[in-house]
């Protein structure tokens, strides 16, 4: 039945028409922006999910730049290590040949002036002030440095690297401290600058136990690197667990989004033409009460 004050029947195809209008929008804008929402209130919960996990992404990209930081680290020092064992390895050689009593003395002298230089080189590598190495003045920039930070002096709490999204998810690279022990022996002066040992005064024992610090030194930070690397593995497992999360909650579904926007349009052009034969049927009713 037609009627002139009021059409139910336009209404309900108005509403309906708004509705699958909407739906078609919202589609169109899912494809075009790529995400599934276009605002909070399509998904309040996935919202606040999506929230807590960019939070936990950034903690854990964070925790991956302290980690290869950290790496970096570890291996400048064992590298500087390296060398410095080499040097302690030519320094045992020069030692021995001291001893040897075929030496002339001016042999001697050569020895002595390259483990001097090699005494020197140690001292600025490892650094110190004058109460830890002595000497007339402490190295207060030693060449055995990463960013800054000398790498063997003492510090008795090491090295705090955070490996995960909380702050107690952490691991300590213990101090290298070369300025103690044998070592200490080998590159000490004295207030005027001299050193305490000389080619002659230095044992193969002293070398040696400068040699094992080193060893000590090197073992301790490639345990660090191993433990740095698996540590890295993990946090990227988790990084590529929390993007596939968040593209689940955030990224639009191409194919179901294309599908949503054909049948909108289907409907809304159907709506449409439904609409246009309402009117034409109430222009109909108005046409006869004219005649």
């Amino acid at each position: 039945m037609s009627t002139i004050s009021s059409s139910l029947h336009g209404l309900q195809l108005t509403l309906t028409l708004n509705r699958n209008q909407s739906v078609f929008n919202n589609a169109l804008t899912s494809l075009s922006s790529g995400s599934k929402n276009s605002s909070v209130a399509d998904d309040p919960v996935g919202a606040g999910l999506s929230g807590e996990l960019t939070s936990q992404q950034q903690r854990l990209n964070a925790a991956s730049t302290n980690i290869q930081n950290a790496v970096s680290f570890a291996q400048t020092g064992d590298a500087i290590l390296s060398n410095v064992g080499s040097v302690l390895n030519r320094m045992s050689e020069l030692v021995s040949l001291a001893q040897d009593p075929t030496q002339s003395s001016t042999d001697i002298a050569n020895y002595q002036t390259e483990f001097q230089g090699l005494q020197n080189d140690l001292r600025n590598t490892i650094g110190g002030t004058t109460a830890e190495i002595g000497g007339a003045s402490g190295v207060a920039s030693p060449l055995g440095a990463f960013d800054g930070i000398s790498l063997f002096g003492a510090n008795p709490s090491g090295y705090q690297v955070v490996l995960g999204a909380s702050p107690e998810d952490s691991m300590t690279i213990p101090a290298t401290n070369l300025q103690t022990g044998a070592m200490l022996s080998l590159i000490q002066q004295d207030s005027s600058g001299n050193f305490t040992l000389n080619v002659s005064s230095t044992s193969a024992t002293d070398v040696a136990g400068a040699i094992q610090q080193v060893a000590i030194g090197r073992a301790t930070l490639g345990g660090a690197q191993a433990r740095l690397d698996l540590a890295s593995s993990s946090v990227q497992t988790q990084n590529q667990s929390i993007g596939s999360a968040l593209s689940q909650i955030n990224d639009v579904d191409v194919a179901a989004a294309s599908t949503r926007l054909a049948t909108a349009n289907v409907l809304v052009q159907t709506d449409a033409a439904m609409a246009a034969q309402a009117n034409t049927n109430a222009e109909s009713v108005l046409k006869l009460l004219k005649q």
